[in-house]
């Protein structure tokens, strides 16, 4: 009898620890697949990047967006030799003047935008040109913490996978120019009735002009605020093709 009790504590025991151990199983094999899955996630993510590196972005989330807000989106990509270097400078000169020289993130302009916030000032944009590009090529338009998360990591990917210049043609290929016209050669196009490549410093400075807010600002025909900013855009176009801010994607002259 004593045996029989004996037997049937020790079986107790055993099924006890083993009721302890589920859980601890379940966690483990929980954080076996967070981290395959993360894992999985961080070498497709690589692929897609890697495979922009050398081929066109078919169609965007924004451009789908756009689509399915009932807009007639049109683009025809076309390799940076065939965009004006006139529209290169522009960009550089509007949105990111030191993107020759970050590696995607501009810790300055991050730091000046905190400050201004801090004095009670609205929070401007710091983004940079790569974290524009790694915004239209992959994610979607809009704010949000998980999409600037995201954006952070295909713009780190990015910067380390492509080159200044490819980054920088897939920016003007994919950027939205209003209407859903995307890229420069549709933005020439449907704004000048002329191809990307021929675009004068004041026609690409216009185009550079409503790029912070291309569905709201009109260039066709300009208002006193966009005249004005494609002015000030156009001098600083000077500026950045005389100190060689956009020597990484035009070479130094």
């Amino acid at each position: 009898m004593a045996q029989f009790i004996d037997m049937a504590a020790a079986r107790s025991v055993v099924a006890s620890a083993s009721r302890k151990r589920r859980p601890l199983r379940r966690k483990r094999l929980g954080l076996t697949i967070a981290r395959r899955s993360l894992v999985a996630f961080a070498l497709a993510c690589g692929l897609w990047t890697g495979a922009y590196a050398v081929v066109e972005p078919p169609y965007t989330l924004t451009m789908a967006v756009r689509a399915v807000e009932g807009a007639d989106v049109r683009r025809a990509p076309v390799p940076l030799e065939a965009i004006s270097p006139h529209l290169v400078r522009a960009v550089i000169a509007a949105e990111d003047t030191r993107f020759c020289a970050h590696s995607g993130f501009d810790r300055e302009a991050i730091e000046q935008a905190m400050a201004e916030r801090r004095q009670g000032r609205p929070l401007r944009g710091a983004s940079t040109i790569s974290q524009q590009t790694a915004k239209n090529a992959f994610l979607w338009t809009g704010g949000g913490w998980p999409r600037k998360a995201a954006e952070a990591g295909f713009t780190s990917l990015i910067e380390l996978g492509w080159s200044k210049r490819r980054i920088l043609e897939v920016y003007l290929n994919a950027a939205e120019w209003g209407d859903g016209v995307f890229g420069a050669e549709a933005a020439s196009q449907a704004r000048f009735g002329k191809s990307a490549s021929e675009l004068n410093a004041r026609e690409a400075a216009l185009l550079a002009a409503v790029l912070p807010s291309p569905n709201r600002w009109r260039l066709d025909p300009p208002g006193p605020y966009v005249a004005s900013r494609a002015a000030t855009i156009e001098a600083r176009m000077a500026v950045v093709e005389r100190d060689g801010l956009a020597a990484c994607v035009l070479g130094k002259i």
